[in-house]
C-alpha cells in the first residue's frame, strides 16, 4: 500500500515537446512573437541544440486547432546533464504568464494521445448539455484540481468565445435589387474567408482555385459592408444595403461526447508524488462537486488506462493461476503439493516489492511489472524442480521419506538454483547499477524488482520449501496405504 502507482516511467528523450497555447482569439502575429521569443531564449540554455516550431493548422490537417496552437520542438545535446537541461528549459517556459504551455518528452506525450487522446497525465471529461454551465462547471472543478498537492499545469481546455461576422441576408431588400441569396454569401465568403472557384490540372494532378480578396480589403468591418455586389441590371449594390453585418461571440469549438457537449480539465503532476496518490485526491475533490440535472463528470488519462490494464491483467491472471495449479497438480500428482508450491509463490515477490520501495523510488511502471512477473516465473520453476527431485529421490532411489531426504535434494538442487540465480543477478548489475539513465527508464526498475526477488526467492527455494514438503507431504507408504485402507473397508 506505500507503493505509487504510474503506468509511464519518465522517458529521458532528449527531443522535447511544448505545447504553445494562447488565447483561442490570438492573432497569428502574436503567436509568432511569443514563440520566436522563447525559442531564441530557449537556444541560449548550454545544451540546446536547435529549436523549431509549427503554428496553426493545415487545411485539410487533422487537428482542429487554429494559429493560437503552436508546438515547440528542441533537441539537448548528449553532453549535457539531462536533468539540470530540463529545468532550465522549463524555467524558461514557466516565464511566459498568460500562456499554456508544457514540456513533455516525444515519446511520452505520443503514448499519453494514443492512449487517453490527450497528452495530460491526468483528464477530467465534462458532459452537459448547457455550454455556459459546462464552463462554469469546468471552472469550478479547475480550482479544485489545482488545490491538489502534485498537481501542475491545470487548465481548462480552450473553449471560448471568439468575434465572428454573421452576413444575414434581408431577403426583401434581395428581391428588391433582383440579387439571389446564394450569390450575397458567396461574395462575403470571397472576400473574408476564400472560395474555391475552379480547378487547375497540371501533371495528372488537381490544384484547387481559391478566390480570397488581398489583404488590405479585408481590414475592417467598413469593408465588408461596401463590398459591391453584382445586380441583373448590370449595376452594384452595397452589401450592407441588402444584408444585415454583425460581429457576435461564438464558440470557437464544439465538442460532444456521447451526445452531450463536453469539455476537458487537464493537469500534469510533479515529482513530489505519484499519479495514483494524486488521483486519489481528485477523485475526492470531485465527490463534493454539485453536478446539475444531465450533468457528469468522467475520469481519463494515464491512470484510468493503467487501471483499465490492471483489470484485464487480472481476469489474464487468474485464468493463468487456475492452469498453473492444474499443471502443479499434473506435476506432483497431488493436490496437497500443488496448493503448497502454488501459496508459497507470492511470497518470492517480497524482496522485489522491498526493492522497489527502497531503490526504485516507491513507484510500480510497467518495467516494475515485468520484474514481478519473471520473478514469478524463476521461483516457480526452481520449486517445481526442487520438489519434483525430492519425489524422484523417494520414489525411484528408494530413500526413505523424512528430513534426510528433504535435505539431500535440496542439497542437490543448490547448485542449478544458484546457477539460475547468479546468472540472472549479474545480467542485471549493470542495468542496476548504471541507474535511471535516458534509454533505461523501464529496464532500470525491471531489474531492482528482479534481483530484489531473486535474494528472496532463493531463500524461500532453499529453506521454506523444503521445510514445507517435510510438514504437508506424505510419503510414499501413506500415499499407498491410504487407498488399501479404504478398499479393505469397502470389501
Amino acid at each position: 500500500p506505500l507503493l505509487g502507482q504510474s503506468l509511464l516511467p519518465n522517458f529521458k528523450e532528449r527531443d522535447f515537446l511544448m505545447h504553445w497555447l494562447t488565447k483561442p482569439d490570438t492573432s497569428l502575429q502574436e503567436e509568432v512573437r511569443t514563440t520566436k521569443l522563447v525559442n531564441a531564449e530557449l537556444l541560449e540554455i548550454p545544451g540546446v541544440r536547435n529549436a523549431g516550431s509549427h503554428i496553426g493548422n493545415a487545411l485539410l490537417g487533422d487537428e482542429p486547432y487554429g494559429v493560437y496552437f503552436g508546438e515547440n520542438w528542441i533537441s539537448v545535446d548528449r553532453s549535457v546533464d539531462y536533468d539540470e537541461t530540463r529545468e532550465s528549459v522549463q524555467e524558461v517556459v514557466n516565464s511566459y504568464p498568460g500562456i499554456y504551455r508544457d514540456v513533455l518528452t516525444y515519446l511520452k506525450e505520443r503514448i499519453r494521445e494514443v492512449l487517453t487522446g490527450t497528452s495530460d497525465a491526468i483528464t477530467i471529461r465534462i458532459s452537459g448539455t448547457d455550454l455556459d454551465l459546462l464552463r462554469q462547471k469546468a471552472s469550478e472543478v479547475n480550482e479544485l484540481v489545482g488545490s491538489v498537492p502534485g498537481v501542475v499545469e491545470n487548465h481548462v481546455e480552450f473553449q471560448d468565445t471568439v468575434p465572428q461576422l454573421q452576413v444575414e441576408v434581408n431577403l426583401d431588400a434581395a428581391r428588391e435589387h433582383g440579387v439571389k441569396p446564394g450569390d450575397v454569401r458567396r461574395a462575403a465568403s470571397w472576400i473574408m474567408a476564400g472560395e474555391e472557384a475552379g480547378d487547375i490540372y497540371r501533371a495528372g494532378r488537381a490544384y484547387d482555385v481559391q478566390v480570397w480578396s488581398p489583404p488590405e480589403a479585408r481590414q475592417s468591418l467598413s469593408d465588408l459592408q461596401n463590398l459591391l455586389i453584382d445586380t441583373p441590371d448590370g449595376g452594384h449594390v452595397r452589401l450592407t444595403e441588402i444584408a444585415d453585418i454583425k460581429i457576435l461571440p461564438v464558440p470557437n469549438v464544439i465538442h460532444h461526447n456521447d451526445l452531450f457537449r463536453s469539455i476537458d480539465v487537464g493537469a500534469n503532476i510533479d515529482d513530489s508524488r505519484d499519479l495514483g496518490a494524486v488521483v486519489h485526491d481528485v477523485e475526492e475533490q470531485l465527490e463534493a462537486v454539485e453536478w446539475p440535472l444531465e450533468f457528469r463528470a468522467e475520469l481519463l488519462g494515464e491512470y484510468t488506462e493503467r487501471q483499465a490494464a490492471s483489470q484485464r491483467l487480472l481476469w489474464s491472471a487468474g485464468a493463468a493461476a487456475i492452469v498453473i495449479l492444474l499443471l502443479l497438480q499434473a506435476s506432483y500428482r497431488s493436490w496437497r503439493l500443488a496448493v503448497l508450491s502454488f501459496l508459497t509463490l507470492p511470497i518470492a515477490l517480497v524482496g522485489g516489492v522491498i526493492a522497489a520501495y527502497v531503490f526504485g523510488g516507491g513507484v510500480i511502471s510497467l518495467g516494475s511489472l515485468v520484474g514481478f512477473l519473471t520473478v514469478f516465473g524463476i521461483v516457480a520453476r526452481n520449486g517445481i524442480m526442487l520438489i519434483s527431485h525430492a519425489q524422484h529421490l523417494e520414489n525411484v532411489e528408494g530413500q526413505r521419506f523424512g528430513p534426510d531426504l528433504v535435505i539431500r535434494a535440496a542439497q542437490e538442487r543448490l547448485v542449478p538454483i544458484m546457477m539460475t540465480v547468479l546468472t540472472t543477478g549479474l545480467a542485471l548489475i549493470p542495468l542496476v547499477s548504471a541507474g535511471s539513465i535516458p534509454g533505461q527508464e523501464i529496464e532500470h526498475p525491471m531489474a531492482v524488482v528482479i534481483l530484489g526477488g531473486l535474494i528472496t526467492a532463493t531463500l524461500l527455494n532453499l529453506f521454506v520449501v523444503p521445510s514445507l514438503y517435510l510438514r504437508f507431504a506424505k510419503s510414499r507408504a501413506e500415499r499407498v496405504l491410504v487407498p488399501t485402507q479404504r478398499g479393505d473397508a469397502e470389501a
